[in-house]
């Protein structure tokens, strides 16, 4: 991955449902980092909300994180089916797509699957992911790998996108993960 051509799609960590979440508190710190991460790497961000009148906020914790950004609400489990979110992937022209949030084995695999078939490089941030229960969690991940994305973690790609230790956020990045 490389910085110029990636963004993140942080999907759908609101409300009640976030609150279930297998591992929850390691998820937020980790969504954190990730959101950190991108920000210090000049990696845009598309942020989404399902049914936010229903399913309510976007969680205190990331939303704080996104101060700048206005989420993008849908109905559909995949991201693809809201056209304000392809308008909006559309116009960044970028080609790799990190996906985030929950529940892993519905909405992040399902957006995974339509990106992959559009033809989009995908890699899900497997430690910014979860779902109810870790077995969900687990097929949703191994679902995702078989429609062609990639599982990586927030450390794992932070890295990778900054490529040398010569990197001018490459300070901040160590603060963020440690």
């Amino acid at each position: 991955m490389k910085t110029e051509d990636t963004v993140l799609v942080l999907i759908d960590v609101q409300g009640k449902l976030a609150e279930v979440m297998h591992a929850r508190e390691k998820l937020y710190d980790n969504l954190c980092r990730l959101i950190r991460g991108c920000r210090a790497l000049n990696i845009p961000i598309i942020w989404m909300e399902q049914i936010p009148e229903k399913m309510g906020a976007t969680i205190e914790p990331i939303r704080e994180l996104l101060p700048d950004l206005t989420p993008i609400a849908k109905t559909s489990f995949s991201c693809c089916g809201e056209p304000a979110f392809t308008a909006e992937l559309d116009s960044l022209g970028r080609k790799s797509v990190l996906l985030a949030g929950i529940e892993t084995h519905v909405c992040v695999y399902q957006t995974a699957a339509d990106l992959t078939a559009n033809g989009y490089s995908v890699e899900v941030v497997s430690d910014a992911t979860s779902s109810r229960t870790p077995e969900n969690r687990s097929t949703g991940l191994e679902r995702i790998r078989l429609c062609g994305a990639a599982a990586t973690s927030v450390e794992m790609v932070l890295f990778e996108l900054m490529n040398s230790a010569e990197h001018p956020a490459f300070r901040e990045i160590l603060r963020i993960v440690k």
